[in-house]
Formats: structure tokens, C-alpha cells, sequence
């Protein structure tokens, strides 16, 4: 299989009927999607296939031949640092234990990227697909309304 993963070619052998998140985690090596439900619905194993989430843990591995993925690990800048919806996480509270939050900022990097201005509605919409069982959502919302803010150049709240 060939694919761009994180801005890089990748060329690997593998099953094409292993899951991608499997695929990503072992012939990869890169374990920073997490596998919380198995069934896609709680959003920690959520990459960006051509730009749009998609549940790793329910996708083929074949069905990411010749298209452009991005894990959290392809988040960062290029010179390592944080990207702003990292950042803003990590500044506003928006994680605990840690399990969900791969999920949480990619899925908040697809909807900053699709959404510069979103309301605290369009958050909770975007995000209904991402469950956390440690925060309560409130730090979540203000990390990406922070994010947002960063990313348009304003003072965040």
C-alpha cells in the first residue's frame, strides 16, 4: 500500500483487510491514535483521510491506498513545536487521562480547518462524535474556542 501519511510517502506491506488504525499503530509505529471503543463511535481513533475524520478502528487499511492521512502526530509544526489547537489544550485544560484527546484535537483541527469562526454550538455539533469521560466538555469547548481565536490572529479568552 502507498500512501502519504503526515505530509511523507509511506510504502508498506500489509494486510488490506487489517483495520488502518492497526496498520498506523504497528507497521507505522505511530501510537498516538488510540483504540477506546472498537465500534467507532467514540471518536479517539480519528484521523484525517483527504481532510475529513474518519474512524480508524472501522476503516480498511486498503481503502487509505494513494490518499493523504494525517494522525495526530502530523498536527505539529513543522520545526516540532505545538500546532495552536495542541497548545490550546494543553493551556485551557482540555484533557486528562489522555485516551480521548488524539481524537479530540484532530477532530478540532478538521473543524478549525473547515470552520475559523465556529459558535460554541457548531463545537458541540463538530464534536458529538468525540466522548470524553474525564472533563465534562466545558474545558474542551474553551480549548478550541481558544484555538480558534489563535488561529485568526485574536487575543484567545
Amino acid at each position: 500500500m502507498r500512501f502519504f501519511l503526515n505530509g511523507h510517502p509511506e510504502e508498506i506491506d500489509a494486510n488490506p483487510a487489517a483495520r488502518l488504525l492497526d496498520v498506523l499503530r504497528v507497521n507505522c509505529g505511530l501510537t498516538g491514535t488510540k483504540e477506546g471503543c472498537s465500534v467507532g463511535v467514540c471518536g479517539a481513533c480519528t484521523v484525517l483521510m483527504d481532510g475529513q475524520m474518519i474512524s480508524s478502528c472501522l476503516t480498511l487499511a486498503v481503502l487509505a491506498d494513494g490518499k493523504d492521512l494525517r494522525t495526530v502526530e502530523g498536527l505539529a509544526q513543522p520545526d516540532g513545536t505545538l500546532s495552536p489547537v495542541q497548545q490550546a489544550f494543553i493551556d485551557y485544560g482540555g484533557f486528562q487521562c489522555g485516551i480521548c484527546t488524539p481524537g479530540m484535537v484532530t477532530a478540532a483541527t478538521a473543524l478549525l480547518e473547515a470552520n475559523p469562526r465556529p459558535t460554541e454550538d457548531d463545537i458541540k455539533e463538530w464534536m458529538m462524535g468525540n466522548l470524553c469521560r474525564c472533563t465534562g466538555y466545558y474545558k474542551i469547548i474553551a480549548s478550541i474556542q481558544g484555538a480558534a481565536a489563535r488561529l485568526r490572529g485574536e487575543e484567545a479568552p
